[in-house]
């Protein structure tokens, strides 16, 4: 009879086969300053970005960004994109490095108001945001566009981003 009761009891038994806890992810938003070579003029343009990053397993996430430049002279020409793709991540202590792929829309204003004009954008960067407590990160980025489809060959804008983020941290889901 002891036996019986033992047997039957094993299928409510777990032990340590299921994870103790998990969450959907992990989710920061951010904004920061640009510092580009915009391959349209040889001089630097500044900007701003914001971003977001939704981290759904352990190593791979999503990120979402808005990056607006502009040359400092007055002739109002500037880059503005809109991009999304997906980031490849590792965590080494505080260290967040990762890399990423994106693609998206670029809006190109000419000199003095004479044209505004779309184009496809793809992207590719690196870089490394830095754990300051639970709720702050700060990062470094760089970044490499590719305009398609835009005059002479096309544009090729290099941006390199220092930028703070908020980082979301829920509490995890006990199961």
């Amino acid at each position: 009879m002891a036996l019986f009761l033992l047997l039957a009891g094993t299928s409510t038994l777990h032990s340590q086969a299921g994870p103790t806890a998990s969450r959907a992810g992990d989710a920061q938003v951010g904004a920061g300053y640009i510092a580009a070579k915009p391959d349209y003029v040889q001089q630097t343009y500044q900007g701003f970005a914001v971003y977001g990053d939704f981290d759904f397993r352990l190593h791979y996430g999503v990120e979402a960004e808005f990056h607006q430049i502009g040359s400092g002279n007055g002739d109002q020409t500037s880059e503005r994109t809109y991009e999304i793709g997906g980031r490849y991540l590792r965590t080494y202590g505080p260290l967040v490095p990762y890399i990423k792929g994106m693609v998206g829309r670029g809006v190109f204003n000419y000199p003095n108001g004479i044209a505004n004009l779309a184009y496809n954008v793809f992207a590719g960067g690196a870089g490394v945001d830095l754990k300051l407590g639970d709720h702050l990160r700060v990062r470094g980025d760089c970044e490499f566009q590719k305009w398609s489809s835009f005059p002479n060959g096309g544009l090729m804008p290099r941006l390199v981003t220092i930028g703070v983020a908020y980082h979301f941290t829920g509490k995890p889901r006990y199961k």
